[in-house]
């Protein structure tokens, strides 16, 4: 199924409608109440305009059926919709591939960290400090999001994401507090150009 194969690369979205879907049927708003009330909006991208389209493709590659249409007063009609078997056997597939296989990714960080001999070193330096300040309080307040919906009722089960995302903020700290460190006490141990090169750049050049 080629659109399918699409959606695992590109689209997070489709996978949670499926698995929303293999839990019970639902109509699209309450897979996007659903998903908020979990705080899945935190690691998949959420819009209504996007839940309707991925919601229309799935059902044109047969991944989920329509079960009901129906309406509340005045409000406009709402089609209720379940995941076919096509639609497991996808889910079970994408799933598995997602679990089983590391994909490179692409984080901005990392290419800013690829490309960090542009800013000379005392730069560099105050812009890591700062970046540990958020993180700092990233990690305070996913721990206190986390903990709060915990006490809700919400299984941990529901959350591991959130524990995940929280164990790379806190690695992530660590890398960055290191290399503010190493930084800091001799940017020449890193590459020795480095320095020279900032130094020599904010030379002022004689009239030729």
């Amino acid at each position: 199924m080629p659109a399918s194969r699409r959606s695992r690369q590109q689209n997070p979205l489709a996978l949670a409608v499926l698995a929303l879907l293999f839990e019970r049927p639902m109509h699209p708003y309450e897979m996007a109440a659903t998903m908020r009330e979990r705080h899945k909006e935190d690691s998949i991208k959420l819009r209504y305009g996007s839940l309707y389209t991925v919601v229309e493709a799935l059902h044109r590659e047969g991944m989920i059926a329509p079960q009901e249409t129906s309406r509340d007063g005045r409000r406009p009609e709402r089609t209720t919709y379940t995941i076919t078997d096509p639609g497991r056997a996808e889910l079970t597939a994408w799933m598995s591939d997602l679990l089983r296989r590391p994909v490179k990714e692409y984080p901005q960080f990392m290419a800013a960290l690829s490309l960090l001999p542009v800013l000379p070193p005392d730069a560099v330096v105050a812009l890591l400090t700062e970046r540990l300040q958020h993180l700092d309080l990233g990690i305070q307040t996913r721990r206190g999001a986390l903990d709060g919906v915990l006490k809700a009722g919400l299984p941990p089960l529901f959350l591991v994401e959130g524990d995940f995302e929280l164990a790379l903020m806190a690695a992530e700290r660590r890398f960055v507090a290191e290399l503010v460190a190493r930084i800091a006490k001799d940017p020449a141990e890193l590459a020795p150009i480095w320095p020279e090169f900032h130094a020599g750049a904010a030379k002022p050049r004689r009239p030729g």
